[in-house]
This record gives structure tokens, C-alpha cells and sequence, in this order.
């Protein structure tokens, strides 16, 4: 009888009445070699930001394959609709497809060797944070949940998201171009699920924290304007490399001194500055850039407000004028604490048991999968993918990295994880 039943769901648009979990369990097991060279393919060839040509045309060709219906968005990303069998809730679930201008530096069979363009040059491109496994688990449940859609009560949005790491140059994109061309709206979303993988954490754990999960991402920008003359007589000019090193002194008391981090950490961080043209010439203008990362959406206008006041007030007391500018890139991305609640049971099958789902903490990483938590309650989680080479969570190469590598073996983990959430919801969700 079991053999029966086996065959009947691996026949392609035939399913059986409320699939046991014996029956899952069958069907996981043999998506799992399909998730894993899937996840080597897009990691050969992977594609920057609204780039993402022959990653959407693929992720389009095999949605279509499973039945499921598709459109273009965005650009580059694909929206997959699965109506189930049965009247019940829409749930979306989501993936983003795009790399990073990278150089990948180790020794996999399927190392990327892609090139593409960012800010105007011809640049080396790695899938250095995992988004490959991402696009190859949501594929997979994809194909899982067409086999048993009779069983589905309700409608399955499938969210293939093209640059999550930022579109190039002044381009709309990411998930904000998603929700604003319809992503979330036709079929209207109740609730909304992400994954991310880790290079760090246990292999095949499943991690996560509700309320605000990973921090906001603003990027700044302070103009310094002074008044150039020669280095050998600094007394005529006003100097904004020395403006700007006060303020970049100062800005860190805003962590340090200002924000009460046992609430909520902070991060303001400079990664440029540029002035100058030589050695022995004072400049008239000095620029900074860098990132602002917060948890809390009052902490962060609290922050924006302190970098204006600190820039304007030193300058003036150099006698001098500085001009900020900040841009916000995500949200906080937060984890509905309700639907945290109501669906971890979800997550706790898919890895095998309470012990192997873990409370983590807060992240100052960004991701913007905030956006989708605005159309409707959204729960963002992370899979464990350290590699056994790796000993310890410090020795384990980090995202955004030449070095990054994940152990893809557990990546079924993240198949079963989307399936359940879709299945368990109708159950446990709004009624």
C-alpha cells in the first residue's frame, strides 16, 4: 500500500487525500538531489542585481514545468501562484536570486568564473551570501507543494526576488519594486515567509528570533566644505580632513555615549572618505560615507537626528558648513511575534524536532524582505549550513566574502520548512 501511494504522488498532477508525513518525508527525499544541483547551477552562473536574466528565465521555465502559473515583475524577478484544492488563506514565500561583484576564491567544482558590470566596470560575480540556495529551496518546495496542491487549503504565492543586495546606480528594484507592481496584492497576501541561509550556524538547525530580527540599513553621506590652500601654510585655509575626523570621532559617542544598546544595538560606521589631490595642497572639501544600523524605528530617526546636529555643529565651530544626507535602503525587518508563535511548530518538524530549531539574537545585518512585512505579517528565519571543514562558528568563512561556502546537504531542511509552513497554516492562521 505504501509503494501505491509513493507512485501516486510522484505522478505529475496526481495527489492523495492528507498526505502523511511518511508520505512528505518521501517526497523530500527525493526533491533533495534536485534542490542541491540546482543550488550548484545558479552558483556557477550567477547574475548581479536587475541583471538576473538567465536566473528569471529559469526559475520561469521550472515553475512552469510544475504547473504553476508565472509573471515577470520587478524586471528580472518571477511571481509563481498555486491555487490548492481547497478554499483557505493566500501565503507567499520568498527567495532572492542575486549575487554579488565578488571574486570567489576556493576550490569548488562549481565556482562561479561570471563577470558583470557594477558602477561602470567589468567585475568578477559570486553568490557570496547564499542566495543560490535560497532560489534552490523555494524551487523545491515549488515542485513538492504542485504534486499534493489538492491538499493545499488556500493559494501559495512564490516570491523569486531579484536585488536584495541593491539595485545598480539610481534603478528601482529589490522588493520595494515587487510590492509596488503587484507581488503582494494579485493574489492579496496574508502572511509572508522568508529563509536565509548561514555559513556559520549548525548544519541543518533552523534559527530565529521574533520581533526585530535584522536591522534597518540607512546609508549617509557628509559633505564637508572648507577652504583650500597650501599644505605648508594651514593657517589660511579651513581644513575638512580635520573637520571631518572630529566628526567622525564624534559620530561614534552616538553608540557609545547616546543610545541606550542594552535595548536595542546601534551601529554608525564610516567605509569612505575622499579628499584631496595632494600631498602638499589642503583641500576645500572632504566627503564621508558609511551605514547606519538600527532594530528600532524611533532609535533610528534618534540616530539620523544626532549625525545631523553633530556634523552641522562642528563645523560651525570650525567655522565652516557640512551637509548630510541620509538614505534609507530597508526596514527593520521583524518577525511577527503572533505568527512566530503560531508556526513554529511548522519549523520544528521540518528540522526534526524542538531541539534542532534555536532562539537567536538579533542580526545588524539588513535584508530588504522588510518591505514584504509591511504588506502583511512576515516571519524571516535562518538554516544552518556550516561546513564540517569548519570547526567553529569563528573559523567559518563569512558572508559577502571570496571565501564564503556553505555545505549544501541539509538544504531539504529549508524544502521541508516552506512546505509546512503552506500546509500548516490554514490550521493555525488568521480564520
Amino acid at each position: 500500500m505504501k509503494k501505491i501511494l509513493t507512485l501516486l504522488l510522484l505522478v505529475s498532477g496526481t495527489v492523495v487525500a492528507q498526505p502523511s508525513q511518511a508520505n512528505l518525508e518521501q517526497l523530500f527525499k527525493e526533491e533533495n538531489a534536485k534542490v542541491i544541483n540546482w543550488r550548484r547551477y545558479f552558483h556557477e552562473f550567477p547574475e548581479l542585481g536587475n541583471r538576473e536574466f538567465n536566473t528569471c528565465k529559469k526559475v520561469d521555465e521550472t515553475l512552469k514545468s510544475f504547473g504553476i502559473s508565472t509573471r515577470i515583475v520587478a524586471k528580472t524577478g518571477v511571481v509563481g501562484v498555486l491555487k490548492g484544492g481547497k478554499p483557505g488563506p493566500v501565503v507567499a514565500l520568498r527567495a532572492d536570486m542575486d549575487g554579488l561583484p565578488v571574486e570567489e576564491r576556493n576550490n569548488l567544482a562549481f565556482a562561479s568564473k561570471a563577470k558583470g558590470e557594477y558602477n561602470g566596470a567589468t567585475v568578477p560575480v559570486m553568490h557570496a551570501c547564499g542566495h543560490d540556495s535560497h532560489v534552490a529551496m523555494l524551487l523545491g518546495a515549488a515542485e513538492v507543494l504542485s504534486k499534493i496542491k489538492n491538499d493545499i487549503s488556500g493559494t501559495v504565492v512564490f516570491l523569486f526576488q531579484p536585488a536584495e543586495e541593491g539595485p545598480p546606480g539610481t534603478e528601482e528594484g529589490g522588493a520595494p519594486l515587487m510590492i509596488k507592481e503587484g507581488a503582494m496584492d494579485n493574489p492579496k497576501v496574508e502572511a509572508v515567509f522568508g529563509i536565509h541561509i548561514n555559513s556559520k550556524y549548525d548544519l541543518g538547525k533552523i534559527y530565529y528570533k521574533p520581533g526585530s530580527t535584522m536591522a534597518s540599513s540607512d546609508w549617509f553621506t557628509i559633505k564637508v566644505k572648507g577652504k583650500q590652500s597650501h599644505g605648508a601654510y594651514p593657517w589660511n585655509s579651513i581644513d575638512p580632513i580635520v573637520i571631518s575626523a572630529e566628526i567622525i570621532q564624534a559620530l561614534q559617542t552616538i553608540v557609545s555615549r547616546n543610545i541606550d544598546i542594552t535595548k536595542s544595538p546601534v551601529v554608525v560606521s564610516v567605509g569612505k572618505i575622499q579628499s584631496g589631490v595632494r600631498s602638499n595642497i589642503i583641500p576645500e572639501e572632504a566627503i564621508m560615507e558609511g551605514t547606519i544600523r538600527t532594530l528600532d524605528d524611533q532609535v533610528q530617526k534618534n540616530v539620523h537626528e544626532k549625525i545631523k546636529l553633530i556634523a552641522k555643529n562642528i563645523a560651525e565651530a570650525n567655522g565652516t558648513t557640512a551637509e548630510v544626507s541620509i538614505d534609507t535602503k530597508t526596514l527593520v525587518t521583524y518577525s511577527d511575534p503572533e505568527l512566530v508563535a503560531r508556526t513554529l511548530p511548522s519549523l520544528q518538524t521540518a528540522a526534526g524536532g524542538a531541539d534542532n530549531v534555536k532562539l537567536t539574537n538579533w542580526v545588524t545585518g539588513a535584508e530588504d524582505f522588510s518591505f514584504f512585512g509591511t504588506k502583511a505579517p512576515a516571519f524571516y528565519f535562518f538554516l544552518g549550513a556550516r561546513d564540517p571543514q569548519f570547526v567553529s562558528f569563528e573559523t567559518a568563512p563569512d558572508h559577502h566574502t571570496p571565501g564564503f561556502m556553505i555545505n549544501d546537504s541539509k538544504l531539504d531542511v529549508g524544502v521541508k520548512a516552506f512546505v509546512h509552513l503552506v500546509l500548516d497554516y490554514a490550521k493555525t492562521g488568521k480564520k
